[in-house]
C-alpha cells in the first residue's frame, strides 16, 4: 500500500509539473491545443483535484475584437432561405438574388481543447417552445443557460476565433462583396427516371422504340461478369441531398432585419435552413473582416442601420463589351 501511495503522489506531482510547463509560455503554438487536451486527460486518469485558478481547468473568453491571421478560421451562421428575386444594379444589369434571414443566431455551446480536445462553436438559430423539444434537447439548453433554439449546427474554428457563450451573430458577420460557401438540403423530387435523374439521352423517339423512349437501356454485360456493378445509374429517389454552393457573392447586407442578399441560387426550398461560412477558395480580405465576429456598440439602435451594398465597378459593363 505504501508503494501504491508513493506512486500516486509521484504521478500527481509529475502532472502538476507537466501542467506548469505547458501553461507557462503564453505564446500560441501549433501543438498547444493538443497539449492541453493531453494534460486534461492525464489529470482525469490520475484523479487529480481540479483548481478553479488552474489555466488547464478554466478558460476566459472575452467578447472583444481580435487580430485575424491567415490561419484563422471564423465560425459560420445558420440562415433561413426566404426565396429569390431579382434586382438591377446601377448599370441596369439584372442580378438574380436569394434572400437569407439570420434568425437570432447565438452561440449555444463552446468546445475547447481542455474539455473536448478541439475548438468549435455550436450556433443556434430561431426559437422553439419547450414542449416541442425532446427531453435531452431541453436539458442541453438548460445546462448551457441559453434560450431554446430551433436549429443547431457546430462549426469548427481556430482557438483565436472562440466566442463567449450567448454571443449574438448578426448579418454584419459578413461583408458585402465577399464570397461565402452555402450548404443546404436540396429539394426532394421523389422517384425519377434516368433522363431526369442522370440526364440520360433516352431512346429513339420514332421507329423501333416501342414504349422505351425514356428507358435506361442495358444495365450490364453477358455471362462475364454476370452481374450489375454497384453504383450503376438507375431510376430512384432524387433530391434531399446535402449540397454546397461555393463562391457565392454577397450583394447586400441589411443589418436592421438581419438579411443577406446573395447572388445566384441556393440549394433547398423556401423556408429551409442553410449554413453559411467564409469561402474556402475565394478567401476574403482578413484585414476587413470583423474577427471573430462583429460586436455592436451598446448604444447602437439596430432599427436605424442602413443596408450595405457591394462596391460595383465604375466601368459600364455594356460599354466595355464594345
Amino acid at each position: 500500500m505504501q508503494s501504491f501511495g508513493a506512486a500516486a503522489s509521484v504521478s500527481r506531482s509529475l502532472m502538476r509539473r507537466v501542467a506548469q510547463v505547458f501553461c507557462k509560455d503564453p505564446r500560441p503554438s501549433p501543438h498547444s491545443s493538443s497539449s492541453l487536451y493531453f494534460v486534461a486527460q492525464l489529470r482525469k486518469l490520475c484523479a487529480m483535484p481540479e483548481n478553479d485558478d488552474d489555466p488547464i481547468c478554466t478558460r476566459i473568453i472575452d467578447a472583444k475584437p481580435r487580430v485575424m491571421t491567415p490561419s484563422s478560421k471564423r465560425t459560420g451562421v445558420i440562415a433561413v432561405k426566404c426565396g429569390m428575386t431579382g434586382v438591377w444594379d446601377k448599370w441596369g444589369a439584372r442580378i438574380p438574388i436569394t434572400i437569407l434571414w439570420l434568425d437570432d443566431n447565438i452561440v449555444c455551446q463552446v468546445k475547447t481543447p481542455e474539455k473536448e480536445g478541439f475548438c468549435a462553436l455550436q450556433v443556434g438559430c430561431g426559437q422553439k417552445k419547450e414542449k416541442h423539444l425532446t427531453v435531452p434537447e431541453v436539458g442541453h439548453f438548460r445546462a448551457q443557460g441559453v434560450p431554446m433554439k430551433r436549429k443547431l449546427r457546430e462549426f469548427p474554428v481556430t482557438e483565436d476565433a472562440l466566442l463567449p457563450l450567448g454571443t449574438s451573430i448578426g448579418a454584419r458577420h459578413f461583408l458585402p462583396g465577399q464570397y461565402v460557401d452555402v450548404t443546404g438540403i436540396t429539394k426532394g423530387k421523389g422517384f425519377q427516371g434516368v433522363m431526369k435523374r442522370w440526364n440520360f439521352k433516352g431512346g429513339k423517339a420514332s421507329h423501333g422504340a416501342s414504349k422505351s423512349h425514356r428507358s435506361m437501356g442495358s444495365t450490364g454485360q453477358r455471362d462475364a461478369p454476370g452481374k450489375v456493378f454497384k453504383g450503376k445509374k438507375m431510376p430512384g429517389h432524387m433530391g434531399v441531398d446535402q449540397r454546397t454552393v461555393k463562391n457565392v457573392w454577397v450583394y447586400k447586407i441589411d443589418p436592421a432585419r438581419n438579411l443577406l442578399w446573395v447572388k445566384g441560387q441556393i440549394p433547398g426550398a423556401t423556408g429551409n435552413f442553410v449554413f453559411i461560412k467564409d469561402s474556402v477558395f475565394k478567401k476574403p480580405d482578413i484585414s476587413q473582416l470583423p474577427f471573430p465576429t462583429h460586436f455592436a456598440p451598446e448604444d447602437e439602435d439596430p432599427t436605424k442601420l442602413e443596408p450595405l451594398v457591394a462596391y460595383l465597378s465604375d466601368t459600364d459593363p455594356f460599354m466595355a463589351a464594345e
